[in-house]
């Protein structure tokens, strides 16, 4: 059976704040382990004011100290801006103070717009090394090698997870070639899953952390007690990426009854191709949906990003996708 996961984008909504926002990612990722989800992951992104995520690490030690069990992790780290033993350090220590739950994910993309890499003092040539940091990284993270004297403390034994992100085939060839699980970022970038997916598992190679391939892929779910109204609380998210397509990324906005009326004809087109890999509606259209997308791609593990405005509206819709689909955590409780 499918794992079910979360990617949330800890969303600063209109009328709230970025501790609201954070306090909500912790407060749904209480939930969420409770209905079954595999993991909660959040990701790095900079000069968003609708985003509170920027500062990836914390945001995961405070989800992690208001749960019990689920993972929590990484989805992702831009590793080209950083120095791979700060990263290790960093999750590392996250997986001392919460051992067995910490996942790292790792992207090559800035995260941001290129006056904000400058402010992190990053070159547009850090990710050509991205495979060595990549390797650079899971070395420190390691045990320990005889005669070495370079140590990420505490992070030296803890093994935390790697995971490659992508939204080509680029990360899909790097995934395969070290060994390490991979996730499609298909939730915004649908065009390549498919092919990706496919050169993935044709050339992974075993590796001391994975035995066989492992994919995962993001998916837009949203789900309420109607089709109609499901499709009204996904207007939150399409307004979003049609600000993305005018520069202008501001607060996450409530839902409107009519969203011909917020874009343009091309801002439309632009929306559907973004938001392709989407299921919108009544717990009977998302699960026929899931399925599909499941037996579409084989995926391992499913990755649910569930962008609704209303915080209580948003546990909502995770409760239903959870109560909705069969997943693996179903069959673990059923077989116990």
């Amino acid at each position: 059976m499918v794992q079910l996961s979360i990617l949330d984008l800890v969303r600063v909504r209109q009328g709230s704040g970025p501790r609201d926002a954070l306090d909500n990612a912790r407060d749904l990722a209480a939930h969420a382990e409770e209905w079954g989800y595999r993991r909660f992951w959040v990701a790095e992104h900079h000069n968003m004011q609708g985003i509170a995520s920027a500062a990836t690490s914390v945001v995961i030690a405070h989800v992690a100290a208001g749960s019990r069990h689920i993972r929590v992790g990484a989805g992702g780290i831009m590793l080209p801006n950083h120095a791979p033993m700060i990263i290790a350090e960093q999750f590392g220590t996250l997986a001392q103070l919460f051992p067995g739950r910490i996942d790292l994910g790792l992207g090559r993309a800035p995260g941001t717009d290129q006056n904000t890499m400058r402010a992190l003092r990053r070159s547009l040539t850090n990710s050509d090394h991205f495979p060595n940091d990549v390797v650079e990284l899971q070395a420190y993270l390691g045990d320990a090698e005889p005669g070495q004297t370079l140590f990420a403390v505490p992070a030296t034994g803890t093994n935390v997870p790697l995971w490659i992100l992508g939204s080509s085939t680029y990360g899909a060839q790097l995934a395969a070639a070290l060994g390490l699980p991979y996730a499609f970022a298909s939730h915004f970038a649908p065009a390549d899953l498919i092919p990706a997916l496919e050169l993935y598992r044709a050339r992974f190679q075993p590796s001391a952390q994975l035995a066989r391939p492992y994919a995962m892929a993001g998916i837009n779910v949203i789900a309420a007690e109607t089709d109609e109204e499901a499709r009204h609380l996904a207007t939150t998210q399409q307004m979003s990426v049609a600000d993305i397509f005018r520069g202008a990324r501001g607060l996450s906005q409530p839902p409107i009854d009519d969203i011909e009326t917020y874009w343009s004809p091309m801002e439309k087109a632009q929306a559907a191709r973004f938001l392709s890999r989407s299921v919108v509606g009544s717990p009977q259209t998302v699960r026929a949906g899931i399925e599909a997308f499941v037996a579409e791609t084989l995926v391992d593990e499913v990755m649910i990003v569930s962008d609704v405005f209303d915080h209580q509206k948003r546990l909502a819709s995770y409760r239903m996708i959870a109560d909705s689909v069969p997943h693996a955590a179903d069959w673990e409780k059923s077989a116990a």
